[in-house]
């Protein structure tokens, strides 16, 4: 099933309407609010460390303008700082990271613009920036042993490396029925299980950043949430109540909808500390 969701899920390529590149301003905003602190954290990297090269990943890219955003405001952040320090900027390697389905055909095209915009704005000092797609789920290790400065990811750790075990028995009644996500409707063994998957894939998540990571690196990580009062409503639920009513009108099979779950979860900030807490122990 982990095989089937990596080749699977993906958001939806190209620049058409119905893109991701013409549908991702929320996303946008999301990295456009969290900029201070990326500027802080790779700030202090650097000040740590002063690497010849720094290495970044950005994990759960996409495609779309938003692919390129993050490496944009990195590149930005250091090099001013490095003109302040009167130091040569460090070369970059930067790492767009998306599962195997994702669109990076567009990023790559996207690229020797990048550059020449680059050089234009930076001058003959700026130091050379390599950008390279690893395809791959972050759910696991992408990179050798203490080879990389920096992570970066936003809107993606909330994905989950599959939908949650248990949902199903053979035969037996769906536990989420009526549902293809997890709502205020769903039992409290439906709620379990996504817990429980999201635990499971965030430890793995933070173990292998862990490990990848050089002595006094860092990194940025922002997911979807929820506070502890609020409702387990999302669109995705809204989006379920859309598919029942088209099992009513005949549109889609019922059986087809009852054998559907996205492998999603928003956790709470108590949830995600509990998982942080045990992997820092």
């Amino acid at each position: 099933m982990i095989v089937e969701t990596e080749q699977i899920l993906h958001m939806n390529g190209g620049e058409g309407e119905t893109s991701y590149a013409r549908n991702s301003l929320l996303q946008r905003k999301v990295i456009s609010e969290v900029k201070p602190i990326l500027e802080e954290s790779v700030t202090k990297l650097y000040n740590t460390l002063f690497p010849d090269c720094l290495k970044v990943g950005d994990l759960g890219c996409s495609s779309g303008p938003n692919a390129l955003l993050v490496a944009s405001e990195i590149i930005d952040t250091i090099d001013a700082k490095s003109r302040s320090l009167n130091r040569q900027p460090p070369t970059f390697q930067i790492f767009l990271n998306d599962l195997p389905g994702n669109d990076f055909n567009t990023i790559f095209k996207s690229l020797p613009n990048f550059y020449k915009a680059l050089e234009n704005e930076k001058g003959s000092q700026f130091g050379p920036c390599f950008i390279a797609g690893i395809p791959g789920s972050f759910h696991g290790r992408l990179f050798p042993a203490n080879s990389m400065h920096f992570f970066h990811s936003s809107c993606s750790a909330h994905w989950l490396s599959q939908v949650p075990k248990g949902l199903t028995d053979g035969l037996a009644p769906v536990k989420n029925k009526g549902n293809i996500y997890v709502t205020h409707s769903s039992s409290p063994a439906v709620y379990r299980a996504f817990v429980e998957q999201f635990q499971q894939d965030f430890k793995l998540f933070l173990r292998s950043r862990s490990e990848e990571l050089v002595p006094g690196g860092s990194m940025v990580v922002t997911i979807g949430g929820r506070t502890e009062t609020e409702e387990l409503v999302s669109p995705w639920g809204l989006l379920g109540m859309t598919l029942n009513d088209m099992v009513l009108e005949n549109l889609i099979e019922e059986e087809k909808l009852e054998n559907f779950d996205i492998p999603l979860y928003y956790p709470t900030a108590e949830e995600v500390r509990q998982v942080i807490d045990t992997e820092s122990v």
